[in-house]
């Protein structure tokens, strides 16, 4: 009870109390949001390539024949959802308009099965709202070969609010545009020939436009039927051909168990249909979608290592603050510290009182810090939009940051971490004065009073 006293006394008595609480305050909600912003970003970089390419992607080093019996084989083994095939491609795109010429990496897929697999159907625009499954129909125009487009390839971003004109955007749909592609031809190593570029040319229509919030796949990306695709880039073959499989894992399914139940499916489709080819086996890439971002992804982690460092070994002032506040109180109170120990107190006890002062200064600023970083994490796109309009500097832009949108859920397992750092920071700030108030001698300080 003599404790909360004090503790209450010099609260109230002693506003410079307070600078030691604002500053724990600021150096916590300044480094949670930092660790927020960087986890959030990196979570979001993991989810946005799982939701585009699925849990696990089977990359072969060229194109197979009959895709369709390895997916059916997938499917039927209990480690996998679903499964689907892509055929991918580049090419320059023709929008209307003279001189209208985007360059884009070409997807043949399927788009049911890929709807399956990813979270492709939220992404469209016409048809993300319908509940049937997504196609390359044309509305009123069934017979016509139907494309879909990245919102990117369609109209740049704003360059002060980083939107889409979407009105815009929406106007091209159902308009005919011309793909120019092909594909390398011909060549032998052992006659010496050279590999020709064949070059194709492809009429669809805009059958729907893709956001996906990735300024990667919105700016440069069209989809196409996979069959199609493979009619214009590999007219010679007479089976279906894919260049990767993309697969999602069944719930609750062990990801490594699943890679070695697809290495498995895979080396046995080889054997029994692809005449047992060696350079497939060998050279075939089967990953999950967080392998494939792993080496980006650490350092993204090692960046959020230094900052959260720099940032603190900056706020370590908040300790030399609290020592020079707490040591000016012990000079100031060393009276009250005398009667204490006079009434009975001992060493160890004016030692608990100075200590306990800190870790509460510490627990309130800390409690302070995180509701504050709380605010600012979960309004930073709404104070980002702030800075813009006042001083016109726009300070995230999804194509530097990959993004449309700043990462904004607040990292609790982090905060957790920095919130007790700051206590223990704030407590040890008080030591050396707690040390000192608890060496002091009654009889010295009271012989004159």
């Amino acid at each position: 009870m003599l404790k909360l006293f004090l503790w209450l006394r010099y609260l109230r008595k002693k506003k410079i109390v307070f600078l030691s609480i604002a500053a724990v305050a600021l150096s916590v909600s300044l480094l949670i949001v930092v660790a927020s912003l960087f986890t959030g970003f990196i979570d979001t970089f993991e989810k946005a390539a799982v939701e585009s390419l699925g849990d696990v992607i089977l990359i072969p080093p060229t194109t197979f024949a009959k895709y369709p019996l390895l997916i059916e084989q997938l499917e039927q083994t209990e480690s996998i959802e679903a499964a689907t095939a892509m055929i991918s491609g580049y090419g320059l795109l023709h929008l209307p308009g003279r001189g209208n010429v985007r360059a884009v990496e070409v997807w043949g897929i399927e788009p049911a099965g890929r709807a399956k697999v990813t979270g492709f159907a939220k992404y469209l625009r016409r048809q993300g709202k319908e509940t049937s499954e997504p196609s390359f129909i044309i509305p009123g125009s069934p017979e016509e070969t139907g494309g879909f487009v990245g919102i990117g390839v369609l109209c740049e971003p704003d360059e002060q609010t980083d939107e889409y004109d979407y009105d815009a955007a929406e106007k091209m749909l159902g308009q005919p545009v011309v793909l120019t592609t092909g594909t390398m031809t011909g060549g032998n190593r052992d006659d010496g020939s050279r590999p020709e570029f064949k070059r194709q040319v492809m009429r669809f229509e805009i059958a729907d436009i893709i956001e996906t919030g990735v300024y990667e796949f919105d700016s440069g990306c069209a989809y196409l039927p996979i069959e199609k695709l493979q009619e214009v880039l590999y007219p010679d073959e007479e089976s279906p051909v894919a260049s990767q499989i993309l697969i999602k894992l069944a719930d609750n399914s062990n990801a490594d168990v699943a890679l070695a139940v697809i290495q498995g499916v895979w080396r046995t489709f080889i054997q029994e249909q692809l005449d047992a080819d060696s350079f497939l086996l060998t050279y075939t890439v089967i990953k999950t979608a967080r392998q494939l971002q792993s080496p980006y992804i650490a350092a993204y982690e090692k960046q959020m290592g230094i900052l959260l460092l720099i940032f603190g070994v900056v706020s370590s002032g908040v300790v030399i603050l609290v020592f020079c506040i707490f040591c000016m109180i012990v000079r100031l109170k060393q009276k009250d510290i005398a009667i204490i120990k006079s009434c009975g107190a001992t060493s160890s006890s004016v030692t608990i009182v100075f200590v306990g002062f800190g870790a509460c200064v510490g627990v309130v600023g800390s409690a302070i810090g995180t509701g504050l970083g709380y605010i600012i994490t979960r309004n930073i796109n709404t104070i980002e939009d702030w800075i813009r309009i006042i001083f016109g500097l726009k300070l995230w832009k999804s194509s530097v940051y990959l993004f449309s949108k700043i990462p904004n859920e607040v990292n609790w397992s982090w905060a957790l971490r920095i919130v007790l750092t700051a206590i223990i920071a704030a407590a040890i700030g008080t030591l050396i004065p707690a040390i000192i108030a608890a060496r002091t001698k009654p009889v010295n300080i009271l012989r004159y009073e």
